[in-house]
């Protein structure tokens, strides 16, 4: 069946030539709501119990938020007794506001504070549907009488909570003008101002107008041109917070919100990971950790988004997708050769200049920051590339092979990958290492040798005497030679074994580790003179002398397997 897109229409043009939050720039964290308890808990196929809630709560305050929307208390006996745990138990600190949602009636709103009864700070959250099409076809209502609905919830909530206040409780209205995005805004804009009107907000008596996409239905840049407008026209703009409440329809709700930052607003709600009804709410996490990506203080704390992930994933048994922003599995990883290569180079820049500022390609933020380890950066596959493979091998297991043996290393892990059709641990291109380069059994085998030097002569270059026994074949064998250092007095040695002559083409060499446990490392590169072909070969010794001879007889032994 075809698609039939002519059954959609646009979203109606909004003429506003006078905006100016496109030449803005965000400079700190808004106020910060989380709604993971209450909007991000009705749209889980499991609601969280009494006891996962708890566990969340905890969590929201461990991050660093200073509002939580705790739940519907009036709408179910688990949403009540929730917040009279958290009140009985004192588990609400001082500096922290409990944010409540309640449809406008009064014997919810009672219900609702019934709920709050010792909570010292709280924000009560009332909201109606204003939208052209709610308004026609489900309540059959006009706009006077979508208003009054408003305007009568706010006169109930302020009876309530001027009773409250006697009792010490400091309550704060919140209303939402709900599907703000398919009403008109010089409509959300009346139903705002009456709202505000009753309220009457001051400096000591603040109100909320929250302005949600409860259907995400145009462009981010439409969504920061309502708010922005707004916000020029709604009354007691220095007494109100002007906050953001962005679903994800169309999958721009982190843009929407960041866009309405710069249009004006003061304060957003979200969920951690963007959970919540249809495709989910603003992902919180994501905005705030953009805001630190440009050097900005989110006020929030994310560092350890491991235990944030398995304590979000455990309440509500949904997944956090791999390629998440910043915590998904695969998100400070590279598959790709070049990826692999610009980060190792990236990394090496920034420790050898010692920067000031992160700048790694393809690593937007340092994976550490929030926890993760740089072990999970690179993973290979058969897509990887030479500078993938030979960051493992250097940041894991301290091998810091020469530029003109990486293509040679990546192609065996290549190839194995290929063969098995799988991704390869950290461990794996490890064992194909020391399989294919440091135990590499062939035809010749060291058994023992020594080394001496002749430097009686201060004019000329000391002469290095190598004897020793090997194995040729499985036949042990005398051996003797003398070179200007121990790799050339070996080479010169083995000549007599007829295996052919060789000569080195390319020699490195460093220490593994520091102090007392240190081990050399050297890479040899070996041609043989007879048919003109190079092979590598690596020796690992704590003696510096044996590890460059280690390195010959591994080169000489791949050459006869080749």
């Amino acid at each position: 069946m075809a698609m039939n897109y002519k059954k959609y229409k646009p979203y109606p043009k909004f003429d506003f030539k006078e905006r100016t939050w496109p030449q803005k720039v965000t400079t700190k964290a808004p106020i910060w709501c989380s709604v993971d308890l209450r909007d991000g808990n009705q749209a889980l196929p499991i609601p969280m119990g009494i006891e996962e809630k708890l566990l969340l709560y905890k969590m929201l305050l461990k991050i660093g938020f200073k509002t939580i929307e705790v739940g519907f208390p009036s709408a179910s006996e688990t949403e009540f007794n929730f917040l009279r745990k958290l009140v009985d138990e004192k588990l609400i600190p001082d500096d922290v506001t409990i944010q409540v949602l309640t449809q406008a009636r009064e014997h919810l709103i009672a219900k609702t504070f019934a709920a709050l009864k010792g909570v010292k700070n709280a924000i009560v959250h009332i909201y109606n549907s204003t939208s052209e099409l709610q308004r026609r076809v489900v309540f059959n209502k006009n706009k006077e009488e979508i208003k009054k609905i408003a305007t009568e919830g706010t006169i109930l909530v302020k009876k309530f909570a001027e009773e409250a206040r006697v009792l010490g409780m400091n309550v704060i209205l919140e209303y939402s003008p709900e599907s703000f995005t398919g009403t008109e805004v010089d409509y959300a804009v009346e139903v705002s101002n009456a709202v505000l009107d009753v309220w009457q907000p001051t400096k000591d008596n603040p109100a909320i107008i929250n302005l949600p996409s409860t259907v995400e239905m145009s462009t981010p840049n439409v969504y920061a041109d309502k708010i922005e407008w707004f916000c020029n026209h709604v009354k007691y703009r220095e007494f109100i917070q002007i906050s953001l409440h962005a679903h994800n329809d169309r999958g721009t709700g982190i843009a929407a919100t960041e866009l309405g930052l710069l249009a004006g607003a003061d304060r957003v709600e979200g969920t951690l990971f963007g959970n919540g009804e249809r495709t989910g709410n603003t992902d919180i996490l994501s905005v705030a950790l953009n805001l630190y990506s440009q050097g900005i203080d989110p006020e929030l704390d994310f560092y350890d988004v491991e235990e944030i992930k398995d304590v979000f994933q455990k309440v509500t048994q949904l997944p956090v997708h791999p390629r998440h922003p910043y915590v998904g599995d695969l998100v400070h990883t590279a598959f790709s050769g070049s990826h692999q290569d610009a980060i190792n180079k990236g990394l090496k820049y920034k420790a050898d200049n010692n920067v000031d500022f992160w700048e790694v390609p393809y690593l937007p933020i340092d994976p550490s920051d929030v926890g993760r380890k740089y072990e999970a950066v690179i993973r290979i596959n058969s897509q990887s590339g030479k500078g993938g493979v030979a960051f493992v091998l250097e940041k894991e297991y301290g091998f810091k092979l020469p530029k003109n043996m990486h293509p040679e290393v990546a192609k065996i892990v290549q190839k194995d990958t290929d063969d098995k059709g799988i991704e390869l641990k950290k461990e794996d291109v490890l064992k194909l290492f020391e399989d294919n380069y440091i135990n590499v059994k062939g035809v010749l085998e060291l058994i023992k040798y020594k080394v001496n030097e002749d430097s009686s002569n201060e004019d000329s270059d000391a002469v290095v005497t190598l004897e020793g026994e090997i194995k040729i074949f499985g036949e042990e064998k005398k051996i003797s030679g003398k070179g200007n250092g121990p790799v050339s007095a070996f080479l010169n040695a083995i000549e007599v074994c007829n295996i052919g002559k060789y000569t080195v083409t390319s020699y490195d060499e460093h220490a593994r580790e520091e102090g007392d446990k240190s081990q050399a490392i050297t890479y040899v590169q070996l041609e043989d003179l007879k048919t003109n072909k190079r092979f590598f070969g690596v020796g690992i010794s704590p003696n510096i002398t044996s590890a460059p001879i280690k390195a010959i007889i591994s080169a000489i032994n791949r050459s006869k397997k080749s």
